[in-house]
């Protein structure tokens, strides 16, 4: 009574067992409840062939961020709203005199209006000379960036479901089948503190219905090989057939636990894992696998199973053909139900059951039916061929510039303002480049006529020194033109910024 374990009940007044659910934890040597989902797991694992390289494009890994195309519409979503606040908080900014950084932007967004330059909205309706406006570089850019996202959400349907497979169920004959050749792998694990030890019973393969005329009982180690190996779970039973070709419908192999001394048979539930692979190429596989406990076929109560009632695990193996993988013959398992055999859901039952000899093994029967009376046919049909891409291509582009163009020409039939931004702001940048041609024209004048030597000179002239004129010695009026020319030929040549100029008496401005 001292080493049992923590939580246990007694039977046979010197025994000790786990209740219900409960499972021996030998670490701590307490009984633990057996708590693992009961989730059925099936899976083809068809080794389908991509259309690019796969060492160029690795559609794991964007599938393993981009889960579905909402985040490409998104991640669209947020960029476009982003460049439509952008704008609209420059568009708050002053244009000023073209020479701060806020008109600098809204100049070169204006630049940007590549899809509705000459379609803005005007008085008379006319075609016109290409007009660009920071309204409509901020709706191009836009239309660019939706158009932009949802191509790739475009793309990422091709990548993803760019086919469709299509099932055709027919019947058999026997050639048929015979070309079906598999690899088959099963595990089943008693979930328990039980071993290899309270192995029992199994030997036997039956196949066909009992009681008619197709019912035989052959060695199992005619087919299969098994094996059992104690885990830190329970005693796993494993068989494999390599090479095997299925010709009966039903099979059924059954075994028991039985109770040893200190070591009575029972279970909490049991886990299973059916492989069948392709024999040739081992890439192709299917498998199911799961748990099987209290809740997989009736409530939530924790149950313990023990007793002569068998616990029958049914499995269904459809034969499968790919023909866009080459005529691939493939076996598909399937769980079909778990029928639970004799249990115990309350602690008084199981000390019952535990002091009764007659209930002292856990009957498992292992179900297979293979429907080889239908043949499943699995093609690969293509849904996205190069015109329907390009026709939705074409259609999101229109899309786009549509849903754009009609705000823009609201916009400018609702704000008058609008209609002539582009010459406002052109007016604004042609005036401070004249205002900068015509400072590099004083500068040259400067230069060359020595403004600033002739500055120093006029300083106290009435007329100020102002370098935007410059001084010219008058010229009488009975005075020749040639003696002009000549005379202002020879003061053109006497002038040198290195010295002093002389300069006439009688002075006339221009400016």
């Amino acid at each position: 009574m001292a080493t049992c374990p923590r939580g246990s009940i007694t039977y046979n007044a010197t025994f000790c067992a786990c209740p219900p659910g409960r499972l021996l934890n030998r670490t701590s040597n307490t009984c633990s409840l057996f708590t693992a989902s009961s989730a059925i797991y099936t899976e083809t694992g068809i080794a389908y062939s991509v259309s690019f390289p796969e060492t160029i494009f690795s559609f794991d890994s964007i599938k393993k961020f981009t889960q579905s195309q909402a985040v490409f519409l998104e991640a669209t979503l947020v960029m476009l709203l982003s460049w439509l606040l952008f704008c609209f908080f420059l568009r708050c900014r002053k244009l000023g005199d073209g020479r701060n950084f806020w008109f600098n932007i809204r100049w070169w967004i204006s630049r940007l209006d590549v899809c509705f330059a000459t379609r803005h909205w005007l008085d008379d309706q006319q075609v016109v000379v290409k007009r660009k406006t920071e309204l409509g570089g901020t709706f191009s850019m836009a239309s660019w960036i939706l158009f932009i996202g949802l191509f790739a959400a475009l793309l990422y349907q091709i990548i993803s479901k760019r086919t469709i497979e299509v099932h055709n169920v027919r019947a058999t004959n026997a050639p048929d089948l015979a070309y079906f050749v598999n690899d088959m792998e099963f595990n089943v694990t008693t979930i328990s503190s039980m071993s290899c030890s309270n192995l029992h019973g199994l030997g036997n393969l039956v196949t066909g219905n009992p009681g008619f005329i197709d019912h035989r009982v052959v060695s199992l180690t005619d087919l299969v090989n098994y094996t059992c190996q104690n885990t830190s779970t329970g005693p796993t039973l494993t068989f494999k057939c390599n090479n095997c070709r299925f010709n009966k419908d039903f099979m059924y192999i059954s075994w028991q636990f039985i109770d040893l001394p200190n070591v009575p048979a029972s279970a909490v539930g049991f886990q299973f894992n059916l492989t069948i692979r392709n024999h040739v190429d081992k890439r192709h596989t299917s498998f199911v696998s799961g748990t099987l406990k209290n809740g997989s076929a009736f409530d939530d109560r924790p149950v313990t199973f023990r007793g002569r009632d068998p616990n029958v695990l049914k499995f269904n193996l459809f034969p499968q053909i790919y023909h866009n993988l080459h005529d691939l013959r493939l076996i598909q398992p399937l769980f079909h139900e778990f029928v639970p055999g004799s249990f115990s859901r309350d602690a008084t039952h199981l000390q019952a059951s535990l002091q009764t000899s007659t209930d002292g093994l856990v009957n498992t029967t292992l179900y297979v039916n293979y429907l080889s009376a239908y043949l499943v046919e699995i093609e690969q049909q293509n849904i996205m061929g190069p015109v329907s891409f390009l026709a939705d291509l074409g259609g999101l582009y229109c899309i786009c510039i549509g849903i754009f163009f009609y705000f823009l020409v609201q916009c400018e039939y609702r704000i008058k303002k609008l209609r002539n931004e582009d010459s406002t702001m052109r007016n604004i940048r042609n005036r401070l480049k004249a205002q900068k041609r015509w400072d590099k024209l004083r500068k040259y004048v400067m230069y060359t006529w020595g403004c600033s030597k002739w500055a120093d000179d006029l300083e106290s002239s009435k007329h100020g020194s102002s370098c935007s004129c410059f001084v010219a010695p008058s010229v009488r009026g009975n005075g020749s033109l040639s003696s002009r020319k000549r005379a202002s030929q020879r003061r053109t040549d006497s002038i040198h910024l290195n010295r002093r100029v002389s300069i006439p008496s009688e002075k006339v401005m221009f400016c």
